[in-house]
């Protein structure tokens, strides 16, 4: 099957919607699938550079389309359906629901993903409008709570047959042979100490702030943070100079390729999420989130400590994860420090996390995705 995938996101970037988009390509690729890649922007020709950005271990076709910043891209959605159409695309699958209602009306099939609640003056009257037109399209949510949601404030109804239900993924082989945490640390060069790590996003409500106050309750754990673009780390070395914190070690970006052994190196890995937490976009994903550094804590087989979302109850449980209430750094401290104190329990919760991760592979995500849609 001929796939196109219009996507919103810049390629390449450090964005986790960029990554996610180039983990649902390559797994399409590895389904057996002729897959195009369609973005806006400026084309960027060195593949090998792409392939570890995103720790991909496959090539697949990108095509970059020019567009005007004043049209906020319905230029570009227009274009790039008008390309699918052109090229004969058996599938149009997208993230935008513009170019979800453009491929209906061209008479393309189309698979709508869906990530959060649409917003502005025109993001729920597009949706809207999309559920209206005939035609064959299946929407994808990523939590059974962001379907609920959307339906809830947008007053609209989905029909069974055109849902699916699909959280995100972890490519889990490469996770399947990471060293122990101490041997990671070796090979990362980092001390040889207790160590708690974070990765992802700096964005606001991913919980940064509670960890310089969890380093500086606990001097004698090291605390790593991955992620975090250039501005964002001098404003948290600042800070943690601030506190006169020496245990908080602040990677940077790190290339998707070498992010596994980062978090095998950790005894306890860590989610601080706060109540409200934004996407690399703004907003509030709180209430609705997949967030993929789940599913890769859960492929490393370390024991996860995480606030206790509402919609992590998708994914995680009392067996797979310690989990705690949001911005409560008493009940943050007491779970860490009996994690540090229980060797037992950290390898029960890692050992449950990497035999729950199984079903969360992206290879297996995008074959039940596309085996839904075609028995439609």
């Amino acid at each position: 099957m001929k796939i196109t995938y219009i996507a919103p996101s810049t390629i390449p970037s450090e964005t986790a919607n960029s990554m996610q988009v180039m983990k649902v390509c390559q797994a399409f690729t590895h389904l057996g699938h002729e897959v195009e890649l369609v973005v806006a922007g400026t084309p960027f020709n060195d593949f090998q550079t792409l392939k570890s950005h995103y720790g991909l271990n496959t090539e697949f076709k990108i095509t970059w389309l020019p567009f005007i910043p004043a049209l906020r891209k319905i230029d570009f959605a227009i274009r790039s359906v008008a390309l699918a159409k052109m090229d004969h695309s058996d599938l149009i699958y997208t993230r935008l629901i513009r170019v979800a209602e453009l491929a209906l009306r061209a008479g393309l099939p189309v698979i709508l993903e869906m990530h959060d609640v649409p917003t502005g003056r025109l993001g729920p009257k597009l949706y809207q409008r999309y559920l209206r037109l005939r035609g064959r399209k299946m929407t994808v949510f990523i939590t059974t709570a962001l379907k609920a949601l959307i339906e809830s404030k947008l007053k609209v109804h989905h029909i069974d047959g055109e849902i699916k239900i699909s959280p995100d993924g972890v490519d889990l082989e490469r996770f399947q042979k990471l060293p122990g945490a101490a041997e990671a640390r070796k090979m990362l060069n980092l001390p040889e100490r207790f160590t708690a790590v974070y990765s992802g996003g700096f964005y606001p409500g991913r919980g940064l702030e509670i960890l310089l106050d969890l380093a500086a309750a606990f001097p004698s754990i090291q605390f790593v943070c991955v992620g975090g673009k250039s501005q964002d780390i001098q404003e948290w070395q600042d800070k943690a100079a601030t506190m006169h914190l020496k245990n908080l070690i602040l990677t940077g970006f790190i290339a998707n390729e070498k992010l596994p052994l980062y978090q095998a190196c950790a005894d306890v890995l860590l989610m601080p999420y706060r109540k409200q937490v934004a996407g690399s976009s703004g907003g509030d994903i709180a209430n609705v989130t997949s967030p993929m550094k789940v599913f890769e804590y859960m492929a490393c087989g370390r024991a996860i400590l995480c606030s206790d979302l509402p919609v992590l109850h998708e994914v995680l449980n009392e067996k797979n994860a310690a989990l705690y209430p949001p911005e409560d750094l008493r009940a943050l401290s007491a779970a860490l420090e009996r994690l540090q104190n229980d060797k037992a329990l950290r390898e029960s919760l890692g050992r449950q996390a990497r035999l729950d991760a199984v079903q969360y592979s992206w290879d297996e995500r995008m074959k039940a995705i596309l085996s839904s849609f075609n028995l439609q």
